[in-house]
């Protein structure tokens, strides 16, 4: 079987995710049908829905073989060995209130690892993009993360769950960052998180219980901006399950700032 083409699989993901970009936006200005999921905080509209069921023709119809894993249900094991892992609209509180913080995400991954993805913003017009070993971009110009080394004066973006134990925890933790960091801004999307943390408009992001569909776009395009994003290791214990993207200059130091404060949540 013919490797696929990383820069290909991104091209495709810009189409998408416009697309359904697209759709967005035409939906904002009407009345919308609401339920939840895990909580009654955690919403769910029909234009979720209706942003997935586009991804899904326009990323099969033009790869048929191909596995696809999306946040509203959708579930398919493909042949190709590749995988598509998409949210529909990142930052739905946001949407259902018309605050322009919301995107599209998209990624492909071939055995596993983010190969191509990419992250539209349709209220600024903005589509961020990376392929693997192919560099990011922001509306196809190359992007660098921040160079800021010292999490004294870094602004960082955070984000919480929908379950109040979860979030009980998640406030404490932040609680003990704040003092330690220029700022904390809470935006509500991590696909936007993670894709300012690439262009430098934030310089780092953490953030626990993050899903596969929230990060998969946004992690792969901090790395090929030249930035770090994975979630820290098991053995520190408390902040296991934790999401840590910054700059190379700051990745260590911050990651270990949220280790601290994590523990000290306990």
């Amino acid at each position: 079987m013919t490797a696929p083409d990383p820069l290909a699989l991104r091209d495709l993901a810009v189409r998408a995710a416009q697309e359904a970009g697209a759709l967005l936006l035409d939906r904002l200005a009407h009345e919308r049908e609401v339920s939840t999921k895990s909580s009654a905080t955690d919403v769910v509209t029909e234009v979720d829905h209706a942003s997935e069921a586009l991804l899904l023709a326009r990323l099969l119809g033009e790869r048929p073989e191909d596995g696809i894993l999306g946040e509203e249900g959708t579930s398919r094991t493909g042949t190709s060995g590749v995988r598509w892992v998409v949210d529909p609209l990142d930052g739905t509180v946001n949407y259902l209130y018309r605050i322009p913080a919301f995107a599209v995400s998209v990624a492909a991954e071939v055995d596993g690892v983010a190969v191509a993805g990419c992250v539209f913003d349709p209220s600024r017009g903005e589509t961020f993009a990376a392929a693997l070993d192919h560099g990011a971009t922001l509306n196809g110009r190359p992007i660098r993360p921040g160079g800021e080394a010292d999490p004294a004066r870094a602004l960082v973006g955070t984000g919480f769950g929908y379950e109040t134990a979860v979030r009980e925890r998640q406030g404490a933790i932040v609680a003990r960052v704040v003092p330690r960091v220029r700022d904390i801004r809470r935006g509500g999307s991590a696909a936007l998180d993670l894709c300012w943390v690439a262009c430098g408009r934030l310089d780092a992001y953490f953030e626990r219980g993050v899903q596969p569909w929230d990060v998969a776009a946004g992690a792969l395009i901090v790395r090929e901006a030249g930035g770090h994003a994975a979630p820290l290791d098991a053995a520190t214990g408390a902040a296991a399950g934790t999401w840590v993207a910054a700059g190379a200059a700051l990745h260590a130091a911050f990651s270990t700032l949220v280790i601290e404060a994590s523990d000290l949540a306990t």
